[in-house]
């Protein structure tokens, strides 16, 4: 059993990392049903929740199905850090999670993210600030290095311990890498091996199959994996996963019934959260993913995009099921 401060997680638990516009409440619903055992939220900006900024106090809603789950801040100043600490702690989730892995250019350019991988001393200060401010229990997730030249996990695995964190996730690839190339881990491997590392280390980067993820689990014995943009129109890859562990065996592939479920339970609880057409709308950028594969669905998708109330979203999925139900007695 994995343990994050008073937080019992499954023997190597599947973790959803934190997606910027994506891993809101109704998507993580979806992946805590089919599997993810600690889950976050969409990063938050530190000085937009102390101007009491409308985003990012929305996303702090969480709910009690989802639970154990994080809320993760960054920020790139010690009183705001503390802060927000202080106003994440008022919504009472599971833990605190502080982002200094996130490499976009805007993020990084306020000294936040990824940014403070230049300066390891902040990276301590910072994170020595929220944790003194809140009784959760605090993670970090960052990456490898700056660049290929500067890789400082090790020492900032040291270091952000003695802090006291409870879980360290390391996506395992520089910020110069951005999202490209192919992750190490044997980073990530070393640093399980340091003796003086006694909190649990998450491994992130390209698990994109339940035969990788069993291979990174055996090879590099980290103590669970995060999944991001594999789960991203994919939340079955956490139920996956954990069957071909136990078995050996892949579940069947997800039907398109599978996936229209799929998409009308989340176009429904993204309207119950953000509002009917709102909602719908924010739903757009999720449909290719649900179909990637799908033969034929591009002649849905554009009647997908002007889907504006769940009764019209209801009968476009009859519409397609039927289509595709036809099209499988053709087959």
């Amino acid at each position: 059993m994995i343990k994050i401060g008073n937080i019992e997680l499954p023997e190597f638990p599947l973790l959803l990392a934190p997606m910027e516009d994506v891993s809101d409440p109704p998507f993580r619903r979806l992946c805590k049903m089919h599997g993810a055992d600690l889950m976050y939220s969409e990063f938050i900006s530190s000085e937009g929740l102390i101007r009491d900024a409308i985003k990012s106090r929305k996303k702090l809603d969480i709910f009690d199905y989802e639970r154990p789950v994080g809320i993760q801040i960054f920020g790139g100043d010690e009183e705001a850090m503390a802060m927000s600490a202080r106003i994440v702690e008022t919504v009472n989730p599971d833990l605190v999670d502080i982002n200094f892995g996130c490499p976009v250019k805007k993020v990084v350019c306020k000294g936040a993210g990824a940014g403070v991988l230049k300066d390891i001393d902040l990276m301590v200060r910072l994170t020595k600030a929220v944790v003194s401010s809140t009784h959760l229990p605090v993670t970090v997730k960052t990456r490898l290095g700056w660049d290929s030249t500067c890789i400082n996990i090790d020492e900032v695995a040291e270091r952000l311990q003695e802090t006291g964190i409870k879980a360290l996730t390391i996506h395992a690839r520089t910020r110069a890498q951005m999202y490209k190339g192919e992750a190490d881990w044997e980073h990530i491997s070393r640093i399980k091996q340091n003796p003086n590392i006694e909190i649990p280390i998450f491994g992130n980067g390209d698990i994109d199959s339940p035969e990788k993820a069993l291979e990174y689990k055996q090879k590099y014995a980290c103590d669970g994996i995060m999944i991001g943009r594999a789960a991203i129109g994919y939340p079955w890859i956490f139920n996956e996963i954990k069957h071909f562990f136990n078995t050996g065996e892949h579940l069947p592939a997800p039907t398109v019934a599978d996936r229209l479920l799929a998409v009308r339970q989340h176009a429904e609880w993204s309207a119950e959260w953000k509002g009917e057409r709102l909602g719908l709308i924010e739903m757009r950028q999720h449909y290719s993913n649900y179909f990637r594969g799908v033969p034929h669905f591009k002649e849905f998708r554009k009647k997908f995009l002007e889907v504006f109330t769940l009764d019209e979203m209801d009968s476009l999925i009859e519409e397609t099921r039927q289509f595709y139900e036809e099209y499988q007695e053709q087959a």
